[in-house]
């Protein structure tokens, strides 16, 4: 079922049986900030299609791999292809696509863009799709491998929400684990995210005869002293804390230094915990700026845990490690939303991601790999 390729240049060349960090290199080598996907997306394609046990198909810059063995169970896993963009100036390491300080490939620490966020977690899948069959053995369930588009852009624009909307019926599964950076630890579930804008509106004079109008931006100063002196909610949800954050994150107003500015808005981001629905998130925000005109202009519901599940209990026993909450909204949430339990768990720090010195330790990529390969092979 593969469809057809409409790209006519050479993809490049990906190497999945070499050593799954120095694939991670290799992938953070190929640019792909959201919206320029193609390239790394042409070379995934190409490499699974070299891979006779995997059925694939591509929608735009998405791809599904699966295996079809008739296992009782089967297990998504997924991760996204794109990363957010280089800094417009620098000089540091983060600047170059991949960097070994050990000056030895495959040894140490690998810097580059999309290290943690989530190359490496990419490059465990790609290993781990190529592997799956050597030396006769096969995995005990089913696998499905999910590469997707403009994660790091706006929800509208998300590529897996695309296969969900256009292929649905081949993501579906028992379990599903994304491989966003968690330092090697089973994340459950994963906190809501909300944009809203508070609005406030003056009137426009000259600054000379400021008493002439109104200061839309003085008039948001409540809105900035509530949201300062707001207390974040930790919330227990199915055994995992999670806690929130409510922040103005951005201010717009004004059009000129001699002009009293007649209209303020105030770009707000909650990060909700996952026993909320975004409308309950919503009339929470809209409570605490009571009297402010609010308009929600983005949101994506969080996930809850999932871990009473026997494919997820399984899974943290496999890893070893107690499992922590996801802080961050990640696509497990889409993947709860298709009534599918589903975890984070890959390598690298989360706190790293987006970083100008964003890094992974190799031997992290290689022991995720080793843990999924465990696991599907118990």
């Amino acid at each position: 079922m593969t469809a057809a390729n409409p790209h006519s240049h050479a993809p490049a060349r990906l190497d999945l049986r070499q050593d799954v960090a120095l694939l991670t290199a290799d992938l953070i080598d190929i640019n792909s900030v959201s919206g320029n996907e193609t390239e790394l997306a042409d070379a995934v394609e190409h490499a699974l299609s070299s891979l006779p046990q995997l059925e694939l198909l591509r929608d735009g810059d998405s791809l599904i791999a699966r295996t079809n063995l008739g296992r009782a169970e089967r297990v998504v896993l997924a991760g996204h292809l794109d990363t957010v963009p280089l800094p417009a100036a620098g000089g540091s390491l983060g600047t170059v696509p991949s960097y070994w300080p050990s000056g030895a490939p495959g040894e140490g620490i690998l810097y580059g863009r999309g290290a943690t966020d989530m190359k490496g977690g990419v490059a465990v899948q790609l290993a781990l799709a190529a592997s799956l069959f050597d030396g006769g053995a096969e995995p005990d369930k089913d696998v499905t491998f999910v590469f997707y588009d403009h994660e790091e852009v706006k929800a509208v624009k998300s590529g897996l929400g695309r296969l969900v909307r256009n292929h649905g019926g081949l993501l579906g599964g028992d379990f599903a684990i994304l491989l966003e950076p968690t330092d090697g630890t089973v994340e459950g579930g994963c906190n809501g995210t909300m944009r809203l804008e508070a609005t406030t509106l003056g009137e426009a004079a000259h600054s000379a005869r400021a008493w002439m109008g109104s200061n839309a931006i003085h008039a948001a100063a409540p809105i900035l002293a509530r949201l300062a002196a707001y207390e974040p909610q930790t919330i227990n949800v199915d055994g995992l804390d999670y806690r929130e954050s409510l922040n103005a994150v951005k201010i717009n107003g004004g059009t000129a230094g001699n002009v009293i500015p007649d209209r303020c808005v105030v770009e707000i981001n909650y990060r909700f915990a996952p026993d909320k629905t975004p409308d309950q998130a919503e009339a929470h925000v809209r409570e605490l700026l009571a009297g402010f005109d609010v308009v929600r202009t983005d949101s994506a519901a969080g996930a809850r845990p999932g871990l009473n599940h026997p494919a997820a209990a399984s899974f943290v026993a496999a890893v070893g490690a107690e499992p922590k909450p996801k802080y961050g909204w990640t696509d497990v949430a889409r993947f709860s939303e298709l009534g599918i339990p589903a975890v984070n768990f890959g390598p690298g720090d989360a706190l790293l991601a987006h970083k100008d010195n964003e890094h992974v330790e190799a031997d992290a990529i290689r022991e995720c790999l080793r843990a999924l390969r465990s696991w599907l092979n118990a």
